[in-house]
């Protein structure tokens, strides 16, 4: 794998839009770039911004609970995708590389100090495109990046089951979310609920399994998270991580499935602040 440069940056209208529409779709978007940045602690001067990135058929209320565990210097910032919530009138975007241009023109007024990034599951491989566009548009890179539960770069087409999950009949779609965890048990029992949220479940796994990553390595330190029982993503899949980055850092596997962190950020968040700031690099 090569590593990641920083040339000069390029415009934007050759991005690929959703569903792979022409890049003018994603102005729409941009519009609204700003509600998918929640700061739920505005902090006056922070010493070091974190943003995090919610895994497929989720929002950014996964992590509601652990702004409290960071330091008090420290803003979080939890990343909204299209398609739920406050941007619920917006298609989601079912391309990673869309995905991350959209947030790195959402965090770009946001990159003047020391900061960094995690994403658990589809929002490792958003975090993981995300590191690579800032780097093609010669913006500040991020000191450090935390991949959770995500299938390295080398591997992303390998499949955890023989079907798509994103083509899966209703029933048996419902099923497998329940096995997987994560998501509140009336968004799989009542059907009213599901038929709201089924086709933005449908487009994120799409997004996921559909994930075909550039060969390179990121020049940032990345750490290593996941559940040690997670019948997604295995610890082989997990730890070739380290072939995707110049500056391999900790590896970090819990008791638990594919949401070990569930009621669990006391213990997770202290972990993450600590390889931040051990193998973080000042970012320019």
């Amino acid at each position: 794998m090569e590593a990641v440069g920083h040339p000069e940056r390029p415009g934007l209208s050759g991005l690929p839009g959703p569903a792979g529409q022409p890049g003018e779709v994603l102005g729409a978007y941009f519009d609204q770039r700003a509600l998918s940045v929640v700061i739920p602690r505005p902090v006056a001067d922070p010493a070091m911004r974190i943003f995090l990135l919610h895994h497929a058929a989720g929002s950014h209320r996964v992590f509601a609970d652990w702004v409290q565990h960071f330091p008090v210097d420290w803003e979080v910032c939890l990343l909204e995708a299209p398609g739920r919530r406050r941007l619920s009138g917006l298609p989601a975007l079912q391309d990673a590389r869309a995905l991350a241009a959209y947030f790195a023109e959402a965090i770009t007024p946001s990159l003047d100090r020391p900061y960094a990034l995690f994403g658990h599951s589809m929002g490792a491989a958003v975090a993981y495109e995300l590191t690579y566009k800032l780097a093609e548009l010669g913006a500040r890179m991020p000191s450090w990046l935390g991949v959770s539960a995500c299938r390295a770069p080398l591997l992303a087409a390998e499949s955890w089951r023989g079907r798509p999950v994103h083509s899966l009949p209703d029933v048996e779609l419902r099923t497998v979310l329940a096995e997987m965890g994560g998501m509140p048990e009336r968004a799989l029992s009542d059907d009213d609920v599901w038929r709201r949220i089924a086709p933005r479940v449908r487009d994120d796994f799409r997004l996921a399994e559909g994930w075909r990553p550039r060969v390179a390595r990121v020049p940032v330190g990345l750490s290593l998270f996941g559940g040690a029982d997670d019948p997604v993503v295995s610890p082989r899949q997990l730890v070739a991580w380290s072939e995707a980055t110049t500056r391999p850092a900790g590896r970090h596997l819990y008791r638990g499935g594919h949401f070990y962190f569930l009621g669990r950020a006391g213990e997770i968040v202290p972990r993450l602040v600590s390889e931040a700031r051990r193998y973080g690099a000042p970012s320019r």
